[in-house]
């Protein structure tokens, strides 16, 4: 169980502290069970979450050697872009990596998007609706979620990740 103070992953919302635990006067039904008054990180609002849900998934933050690790991993990762036959198909993988709640498949699936959106301008096309929407949402969670870890803000998590790649690809060259 988590206690108050401490930050959480939960599911596509991202990060949130737990606020405090109680047990709010709800329906019958629920009478009696703990929840986990959530205040999500880079978000409006609070959440209240059934501590013992399994519904949606709660996990903590990683770690700063953890986001350190999965950083330092970034120039040996070979982007593949994901051509779907069709956009429902598309959707479908790009939900089931945003669902994995996993660090390493959201900066895979955000790389292989990037480099879909490189190959489209080189065409002199714009990149697709549902590809910009995954991205966006991947950005969100996999850099909320480093700045959770590393305790830097939001808007210094993306310099931050280029000034780690560009020194360890120099280290890596020399």
């Amino acid at each position: 169980m988590f206690q108050p103070g401490e930050l959480l992953v939960y599911g596509t919302t991202g990060v949130c502290r737990v606020e405090e635990i109680t047990t709010p006067d709800l329906t019958r039904s629920d009478r009696g069970r703990q929840y986990y008054l959530l205040k999500p990180l880079y978000q409006d609002g609070v959440i209240y979450a059934p501590v013992d849900s399994e519904k949606v998934p709660v996990r903590p933050v990683i770690s700063r050697e953890e986001a350190e690790s999965l950083i330092d991993l970034i120039p040996s990762i070979r982007a593949e872009v994901c051509h779907a036959p069709t956009l429902q198909a598309l959707t479908q993988h790009y939900q089931s990596v945003v669902r994995s709640h996993d660090c390493k498949n959201l900066l895979e699936l955000m790389m292989s998007i990037y480099l879909k959106q490189r190959q489209a301008e080189s065409q002199k096309r714009r990149l697709g609706m549902v590809d910009e929407r995954y991205m966006k949402q991947a950005e969100r969670l996999l850099y909320g979620e480093l700045s959770a870890a590393l305790g830097i803000p939001l808007e210094e998590v993306q310099p931050y990740i280029a000034r780690r790649v560009e020194h360890s690809t120099a280290s890596t060259a020399e």
